[in-house]
């Protein structure tokens, strides 16, 4: 009878572990793999041929059904063409950790349904800065497993020829540390370094009681200033010091000749060069510099005139761009002329007016001087161009939107007109996403797959968040939240494109600590940036699936600096998307039903 009952429990346990096996974690399950709010659309994609049916959503365990759905009709995919169907679970909203097990398939990842679901990721998000903090040891209290010595101390930058000038001519020395890792490598780029500030002190500005209550565990969490602006700050620093004392014009950027290789920050030594100054890094110095300047006035006490030097630095930039509106930052002829050869990244960019419409909005704001609303064209066109480090114009669009109570009356005239733009755009964004395989605003065509592309689907919730705060139409909100739920899993490659975060995370991001470190898991909190529809031919690393998409061209290879890289650039409006919708969830009703 023994023997019997020990043949029936192990045929029993074999059944048991038969059935877990046949309901595997299914990659095909495409979700948000950090959760959703309570009152949040929640939506999963299943990829790939099956008999449709019901999907069930379960407790973590599986041994609970808490909701039944029934999966939608076969759609294909816009771009690979594979078959999709849609589970919706909005109708459910208890807090709790739930896997969907759809029969024939298997189950999805585990997800939660509660409030502040992305708070984590957004403190990682804004976290991610400091772990690309220059000249400072990064100490085991602050940085955890990911502790590193100072690289870069930069206490002695080289004045390239191309940046030469008569009171600071070739071999000047100048003292320039401070500022963030730009990328997965080691040199700081005024124009790059534009856009991301300004992200950060934007979403600052536009969510202030969210970020006053953060805490990231960063060596000044414990001051009376916010985290963000501290964070911001060690950057901002490192900016004043590229501006040329003489004449208020901006170096381009601070560098190495060549791109370091796989190595420690404390291990690149090299001679470190400030190279040429432009038109570009002075407007995006001016712009930041305006920007931040009214900022911290709010600071004052702890950062004693720091507001009204911010403000002086920023003028004289703006200045010397009017009198130089068209110098270029052209590598290629630099180095037909000027030794050594630098071969980092470029930030070259040909086309000014939208950093003179950024840099003048922020003074603006700034001042309420009117010369510097009427120096530019506000609306030069009828294009809404998404911002990206080369197009900043929507940058100022926000700035004016932002403060449109305090406008004198020769910007106030324009306010009608620059909503119905911002309305406008935010409804041409999310036209059509409710209809396609995905659900999300990101990938209405293949021009949204570029090099980056994680941050296009950011700016993209920026700008509808803005139109949200404009109507407080939650329409755009769940646009801007959709988006989210791409970068966090629901997308064409089922990763998470953000380090740290998800059962299917990027694990091998493109950046040289994360590589260098000897850990197995990279920095948290960086985002990817994500599939690349020509990413097989710009970077030629090997792996890439031969009949991919332009919405799978994506490998997790630290060789593929053209899918998997990581840049400050496309943290910042990650932080802001994450962080406001956070900021929002409760304004908008989106923890209870």
């Amino acid at each position: 009878m023994h023997a019997l009952k020990k043949i029936l429990s192990i045929a029993s346990f074999s059944l048991f572990i038969s059935a877990v096996q046949a309901q595997s974690i299914a990659d095909n399950i495409r979700l948000n793999q950090i959760g959703f709010y309570p009152a949040a659309t929640k939506v999963a994609v299943v990829v790939g041929e099956n008999n449709g049916g019901k999907f069930y959503l379960k407790t973590a365990d599986g041994s609970k059904t808490v909701f039944t759905g029934q999966l939608t009709q076969s759609k294909p995919n816009e771009f690979s063409k594979k078959p999709t169907r849609i589970a919706d679970f909005s109708g459910f909203n208890k807090p709790g950790t739930y896997v969907l097990e759809i029969p024939g398939v298997g189950k999805s990842y585990t997800f939660s349904i509660k409030p502040e679901v992305h708070k984590a990721v957004a403190d990682a998000g804004l976290k991610a800065f400091y772990y690309q903090r220059m000249s400072i040891d990064l100490p085991e209290k602050y940085a955890g497993k990911w502790h590193r010595k100072a690289g870069h101390p930069d206490s002695k930058a080289i004045v390239h020829p191309s940046a030469a000038s008569d009171k600071r001519p070739t071999g000047t020395v100048i003292y320039s540390t401070r500022g963030w890792l730009d990328a997965g490598d080691y040199n700081k780029y005024i124009v790059n370094s534009g856009i991301t500030t300004g992200t950060l002190l934007a979403a600052y500005e536009d969510f202030p009681a969210y970020f006053k209550t953060q805490k990231l565990n960063i060596p000044e969490s414990n001051n009376q200033v916010p985290d963000v602006l501290d964070e911001a700050l060690w950057n901002l620093r490192w900016m004043l010091t590229m501006q040329d004392p003489n004449d208020g014009g901006v170096y381009h950027k601070l560098t190495n000749p060549a791109f370091d290789g796989m190595v420690m920050p404390d291990k690149s030594d090299k001679p470190r060069y400030v190279v040429q100054k432009g038109t570009g890094a002075a407007l995006n110095f001016a712009a930041v510099m305006a920007q931040a300047s009214r900022v911290y006035k709010n600071y004052n006490k702890d950062f004693p005139g720091l507001a009204d030097s911010m403000l002086t630095a920023a003028t004289r930039a703006w200045e010397w761009a009017q009198k130089n509106p068209k110098v270029i930052y052209d590598q290629e002829t630099n180095n037909n002329q000027f030794e050594p050869k630098i071969t980092t990244g470029a930030y070259g960019d040909r086309e000014f007016s939208d950093e003179f419409i950024w840099a003048a909005s922020e003074l603006y704001a700034s001042t309420k001087q009117d010369k510097y609303y009427t120096a530019v064209n506000l609306f030069p066109d009828t294009n809404m161009p998404l911002p990206s480090w080369n197009q900043v114009r929507l940058l100022g669009y926000y700035t004016l939107a932002r403060h449109q109570n305090s406008l004198t009356p020769v910007a106030k005239k324009d306010l009608p007109e620059l909503k119905k733009r911002l309305v406008t755009f935010a409804d041409e964004l999310i036209a059509g996403a409710n209809e396609r395989t995905y659900r999300t605003v990101m990938g209405k065509t293949e021009k949204d797959y570029i090099w980056g592309s994680s941050s296009v689907a950011a700016n993209q919730g920026i700008a509808l968040i803005n139109a949200y705060k404009l109507t407080n139409d939650k329409k755009y909100l769940e646009g801007a939240i959709s988006n989210l739920d791409y970068l966090l899993g629901r997308n064409a490659v089922g990763f998470s494109f953000l380090t740290g975060f998800g059962k299917k995370s990027t694990m091998n991001p493109h950046h040289r600590p994360s590589v260098a470190d000897g850990i197995k898991e990279p920095i948290p909190g960086l985002l990817s940036g994500g599939t690349n529809a020509r990413a097989n031919v710009q970077d030629k690393c090997a792996g890439y699936p031969s009949n991919a998409s332009a919405d799978e061209m994506y490998i997790d290879h630290d060789c593929s600096y053209a899918s998997n890289e990581i840049a400050i650039n496309w943290n910042a409006p990650f932080v802001y998307l994450a962080s406001g919708i956070e900021a929002l969830q409760n304004k908008a009703s989106l923890t209870k039903k």
